[in-house]
């Protein structure tokens, strides 16, 4: 196994990345790196600062944050300049505006170096987002895209606001999804796409163990073939 093993999966809102993610990278005492949840946060706080407007802003804002994540009990925890925004960064007002911030060049620039930063200090990490594959880390050992249905995205997100409290016609979170789907497809930086060299994983109508099961195939293949160099 290499010294630094990284694992990377990207896909649209909806596909299981999360989840996934974090189920490998318990089963492999890997560090699970949710960058995601690094988007959320710059855009929660300029949508509470009332910024979203003002790119340069929001660029200065993303410039002076601390990020701290921490995954601890089954959540990924973040902190920006030691305030805890968890539980903050899953409303549907986030989920509306996220893709905007996210397509600022300059907000991905500074959050990409903090994600290379964290993943090139830990042995083993699997990191989840849009642009893990094709532009955080076009050299990860294991390269993974998953996707799924629109309509089992939009069914899981529902799920998702209904277990916190929200409720929210599955139209509207469809709707919602096809929305950043395209804002997150066609952006100019760093767009959400498949690498050449991934594995595609279609989470439609698998179990969560088969998708995960899948994954750890890929992983010990790769593994083994670096053992055997």
């Amino acid at each position: 196994m290499s010294e630094n093993f990284i694992i990377a999966i990207d896909g649209p809102a909806g596909s299981g990345k999360s989840t996934t993610a974090q189920l490998v990278a318990s089963k492999l005492g890997y560090i699970y790196i949710d960058t995601g949840a690094m988007y959320r946060a710059i855009t929660f706080l300029a949508i509470r600062n009332e910024i979203l407007d003002d790119k340069d802003k929001i660029v200065d804002l993303t410039l002076n944050s601390e990020i701290d994540l921490k995954f601890e009990n089954g959540i990924t925890k973040i902190s920006i300049n030691g305030e805890d925004l968890t539980s903050m960064i899953r409303s549907p007002e986030v989920n509306k505006h996220v893709s905007d911030v996210s397509r600022i060049k300059e907000v991905r620039r500074i959050l990409v170096d903090k994600q290379r930063e964290i993943g090139r200090k830990n042995s083993g990490v699997v990191m989840e987002g849009r642009d893990i594959a094709t532009v955080v880390f076009p050299d990860a050992h294991v390269k993974i895209f998953l996707t799924a249905t629109i309509d089992e995205r939009a069914n899981r997100r529902a799920k998702e606001y209904s277990e916190n409290g929200t409720t929210l016609p599955v139209s509207e979170i469809r709707k919602n999804l096809e929305s950043r789907d395209e804002i997150d497809s066609g952006r100019k930086i760093s767009p959400l796409k498949k690498a050449e060299d991934a594995i595609i994983v279609d989470t439609s109508n698998v179990t969560i163990d088969e998708q995960v099961e899948q994954i750890l195939q890929e992983v010990n293949r790769v593994s083994e073939k670096l053992l055997s160099k």
